[in-house]
């Protein structure tokens, strides 16, 4: 008895199916988002003797290794792992307006430069005269990569066959869409059949993709899950608009590390990189300041110097005032009772405003010794050493304790030519292979360093 057409519902959001409709789906937390679907049963003999060709083997030592190629930036090419691989395809998300389309833009001309690529840039949101206005402004002049509106993904695909280009880019896959599903672009399914037929096309041809993809209000690529398990390589860009610093940051890369970032800076030319951003984000620190310490934070696995500054003034309310920029806010108000318990300063009874420089956001608790510096210089309007890092993780009781990658900081703070480093006695253990000509001040607690520091 053949089996009758079985109704399900899949969220719009993020793809999950339900076997009935909910005002609310139990995944995302989205409403009305369930749409109707039929699903049409097949038979456990229709799935054995349906006329597939059968499957080809091939020896895991066949054929060549895929070959590499450096973009021309370098910042992009440290979170790539040295560039990108021949035939991969890469997801590169982040907010409207972060640079997404620029760097995009930046790429092909690099690449068209350096390795003479015949490439495409697809654009379903701007128009072409738009665009040529975008590549005058970057100073991009080229007549090796060319530029479409096309948005159906037969006849892109019919294009590409024909052209056989080495690097396409797509901005963005949610404008895509392909009239074997029937679904309006930017849907699930759209995203879902759109992002698997490049893929396929992409091997086959060996040619390298670049999807450009939008993000949801929580952060996340808009579409399917399954778009970023499909793809090779998943980036996103961060930054705040306000802000000139953009951070790129690899979520995912099959064939290197997503420990690295890269650091970009916005400039009416475009993006470009920052190769040593400790010298940047400290240029202008002014010497002879209280309240002005320099930490060694990290992003990722990238060790940054960066100025944490701290104001503190008597508060003229009833509530004294917490504000924290580039730290968590709860981890001031813990540092603040650790300074009034177990250093007796008057912490409860000012204002205090603590600002990371540069709009970097460093919730680690390597930042709480500095952070705790920079409040006591001002609390006490006595300037810290000049040429002195701080870095260290503040118990309740005043002890300070290990951090991660202190070797790296450590060296880091060297480069850049400073004289000493305050660090968490426990940290001379991970240093015992590392010899620099910096001097290491390892501290128990801060009790006896504010004591070493202040008097």
């Amino acid at each position: 008895m053949p089996k009758k057409n079985k109704i399900i519902y899949i969220c719009s959001n993020c793809g999950a199916e339900f076997p009935k409709w909910m005002g609310q789906c139990p995944q995302c937390g989205e409403w009305n988002t369930l749409e109707e679907k039929v699903s049409v049963p097949v038979s456990p003999l229709q799935k054995r003797t349906s006329k597939a060709g059968k499957s080809t083997f091939h020896l895991i030592n066949t054929g060549e290794d895929a070959r590499r190629y450096a973009t021309g930036i370098p910042e992009l090419d440290r979170v790539l792992g040295g560039g990108f691989l021949e035939g991969s395809i890469i997801l590169l998300g982040g907010d409207p307006g972060i640079g997404k389309s620029t760097l995009a833009l930046q790429l092909l001309n690099e690449l068209v430069k350096k390795h003479r690529f015949q490439s495409v840039y697809f654009s379903g949101e701007e128009s072409i005269r738009q665009l040529a206005l975008r590549a005058r402004r970057l100073n991009i002049d080229n007549d090796r990569f060319m530029l479409s509106n096309d948005v159906e993904l037969n006849a892109i695909l019919n294009g590409l066959a024909e052209q056989k280009p080495r690097f396409v880019i797509f901005d963005s896959i949610q404008t895509l869409y392909t009239r074997d599903a029937e679904a309006l672009p930017g849907s699930i399914t759209q995203i879902r059949e759109c992002a698997s037929s490049l893929m396929s096309f992409g091997k086959q041809f060996n040619m390298t993709i670049l999807l450009i993809g939008h993000i949801t209000k929580t952060g996340g690529i808009a579409g399917p899950k399954m778009l970023e398990h499909l793809v090779d390589t998943v980036l996103y860009m961060e930054g705040d608009q306000n802000n000139f610093f953009r951070i790129l940051r690899s979520v995912k890369n099959r064939f290197g590390s997503t420990n690295e970032v890269g650091i970009f800076e916005m400039k009416s030319s475009g993006l470009e990189s920052v190769g040593n951003p400790s010298d940047i984000f400290l240029s202008e620190r002014r010497e002879g300041a209280s309240g002005s310490v320099v930490a060694c934070g990290l992003e990722s696995t990238r060790p940054l110097l960066v100025e944490v500054q701290a104001l503190t003034a008597k508060a003229t309310f009833g509530t004294p005032q917490r504000n924290a920029n580039g730290i968590d806010n709860r981890r001031l108000s813990m540092l603040l009772a650790v300074a009034e318990r177990q250093l007796g300063l008057p912490a409860g009874m000012h204002d205090v405003f603590v600002n990371v420089v540069g709009g970097l956001k460093f919730p680690e608790p390597a930042m709480d010794l500095p952070v705790l510096i920079a409040i006591v210089s001002s609390l006490k309007n006595v300037t810290v050493p000049y040429k002195a890092v701080f870095m260290g993780e503040v118990g309740l009781t005043g002890e300070i304790r290990s951090v991660s990658h202190v070797a790296r900081r450590v060296i880091e703070a060297e480069r850049m030519g400073f004289e000493e480093i305050h660090l968490p006695r426990a940290s001379h253990k991970a240093l015992k292979d590392v010899n620099p000509s910096i001097r290491l001040n390892y501290v128990r607690d801060i009790q006896s360093l504010t004591s070493r520091l202040f008097g």
